[in-house]
């Protein structure tokens, strides 16, 4: 039974960041989830010290507040001037120093590091679980992250010619009255949810390699956005049941095992794309130089 709940667990995450994890690949904006991952640690230090409890609520709690925080940061970065890139990696190194601080000054004598609240084990999922009138319901992360997926899902499908438009051309849909700013921190937002309702129980790995790696997979397969999620979905869930199996014959890390399996995907879509393929486009070249050189010699 456990190893369906752990399975279930990783392939919750991969479609939940997968399938926002799109939008940040076509903005150009996916270690947006490595910030935030990083970055929420004074959210939850903070949260422990005012409930003086480790409770996964006022841990999520704190460390959703300070998420949207770092997303509003990075966004006010950009918006003076300041690249994209270097926003993101001003704001998430300095909140993650500030977090380290308050764990080494305040938290010293109690198990509160850096491990047990930033990088959780897909491996303990299933010990780690719910009641609801003494019936034992499944285990939280299962809960959460399938909380977080259907918010994702439902935003998503109901505003998604919105967030389509606003990825593909900002000018075009501040042109027509879609409130722009509105709807990149509603994205935003969005991620925040998903990368802190997951980071817990399953790691940051797990949770910023389904953001980036499955999304960047399915790009390479598609040129439609529809078809992008769906099948960022299909290799994030296959990535978590193959990568399992994997950690289970090399005795290996669970969840680096299913990123891993991930990045063979990734680097089959690279090489063997239709579209965008290293190798088929150089066979392409190849063949036309060939067909040139014919047409040449017969003229």
């Amino acid at each position: 039974m456990s190893t369906f709940w752990i399975i279930l667990t990783g392939a919750l995450v991969a479609s939940a960041c997968g399938i926002v994890g799109c939008f940040l690949v076509l903005r150009k904006m996916a270690m947006v989830g490595d910030a935030i991952s990083h970055s929420v640690l004074p959210g939850i230090v903070i949260a422990f010290l005012i409930s003086g409890s480790r409770d996964s609520l006022f841990m999520l709690l704190g460390a959703a507040v300070i998420g949207l925080a770092t997303v509003f940061l990075i966004q006010l970065f950009h918006q003076s001037g300041v690249q994209s890139d270097a926003s993101i990696g001003v704001v998430f190194t300095a909140l993650f120093a500030v977090g380290v601080v308050l764990v080494s000054m305040y938290t010293r004598h109690i198990d509160l590091d850096l491990d047990c609240v930033l990088y959780g084990e897909i491996a303990y999922v299933p010990w780690n679980t719910l009641q609801l009138a003494g019936v034992d319901i499944g285990p939280k992360a299962v809960w959460g992250v399938g909380a977080a997926l259907l918010l994702c899902l439902g935003t998503v499908t109901v505003f998604y010619k919105q967030f389509k438009l606003c990825s593909f051309d900002p000018a075009m849909a501040a042109a027509v009255g879609i409130p722009v700013a509105l709807f990149h921190y509603l994205l935003m937002g969005l991620v925040s949810v998903s990368t802190v309702a997951s980071f817990e129980s399953v790691g940051a790995i797990l949770v910023v390699g389904m953001l980036v790696v499955p999304p960047a997979t399915a790009y390479l397969l598609t040129e439609r956005l529809s078809r992008m999620i769906v099948y960022s979905v299909a290799i994030g869930c296959s990535s978590s049941a193959i990568g399992y199996y994997v950690a289970r014959f090399l005795d290996a890390s669970i969840a680096g095992s299913m990123i891993s399996v991930a990045g063979f995907f990734f680097l089959t879509a690279l090489l063997f794309s239709p579209s965008h393929g290293v190798l088929l486009r150089k066979w392409k070249q190849t063949r036309l130089l060939q067909e040139q050189a014919v047409d040449d010699k017969a003229a």
